[in-house]
């Protein structure tokens, strides 16, 4: 794992409340903000590297959104619209006027929701191994089939799911990194995992919002990704007026951990730009 920092930086936790629940976020750096959103299964410390190398020039902001990680529930389903506007009260509260969103998975599927309510909120969005379209018919079943494994054993399903979200060869190579991610996810409560489901399942079809904004955007994807197809990815990179592409060979849906610094230099040469 790459450590670019000259000096270990300090992340400030800190936290609010929306609707009644605490939602917790660090915040680190100076200039241009970035938010940070994780996906399904996991919390805000996913990004900590990253948080400590993008504050060298950026403010960072990383959100535990509702369920996750010392965030408490809000709804027994959490919409991609309701964790949008989570971000949003974070934003106004840190008295945030623009910023560029990076989502990883579920959390980029927040951070589409956002630019269709807030778009000029937002400087440009990196969806990292994430898309724009709804569920079909086919995944919105798997939802529910995975909504009743939830139910019945939510243990085995966090152990057998994480490992499949990097390639074999990855998850042999990261294991003890993939041991910590079920640690911190087994932490997380069957109803929050839950009512993240039922909001994925029923989040809207943002393909015509691709095509409408006036933000760039950066798709980062990987080849070998189970859980987003490349060949759906690829089909929505031309769609933004600006569009820019990372696709990684011998990557899962997990490049922030297994393409670590091809990554982050993306990343940082786009927000930077």
């Amino acid at each position: 794992m790459f450590i670019f920092a000259e000096k270990k930086t300090k992340l400030m936790n800190k936290q609010i409340t929306h609707k009644g629940a605490k939602i917790a976020y660090t915040i680190t750096g100076k200039g241009e903000v970035l938010v940070l959103l994780h996906g399904f299964l996991e919390d805000l410390s996913m990004w900590d590297e990253f948080s400590v190398n993008l504050s060298a020039t950026n403010k960072v902001i990383a959100v535990d959104l509702p369920g996750f990680g010392k965030s408490g529930m809000i709804s027994n389903n959490h919409s991609m619209s309701l964790m949008a506007d989570v971000v949003f009260n974070v934003l106004q509260t840190e008295e945030v006027s623009k910023c560029t969103i990076i989502g990883h998975s579920m959390g980029g599927y927040v951070a589409l929701a956002f630019a269709n309510m807030y778009q000029t909120r937002l400087n440009s969005i990196v969806l990292f191994h994430s898309q724009a379209a709804e569920d079909d018919a086919e995944t919105k079943n798997n939802r529910d089939r995975t909504i009743k494994i939830v139910e019945n054993n939510h243990g085995n399903f966090i152990s057998s799911f994480i490992p499949l979200l990097f390639t074999d060869k990855n998850a042999v190579k990261f294991k003890k990194v993939i041991d910590n991610i079920v640690e911190r996810a087994m932490l997380t409560k069957n109803e929050a995992i839950i009512a993240a489901l039922a909001g994925m399942r029923d989040r809207e079809d943002h393909l015509p919002l691709l095509s409408q904004l006036d933000i760039p955007v950066l798709f980062i994807a990987g080849k070998q990704d189970s859980r987003i197809p490349l060949n759906k990815i690829i089909k929505q990179i031309e769609l933004p007026k600006i569009s820019e592409s990372l696709i990684l060979d011998n990557v899962g849906h997990m490049g922030f951990i297994e393409a670590n610094e091809l990554t982050y230099n993306a990343i940082i040469r786009f927000v930077n730009r």
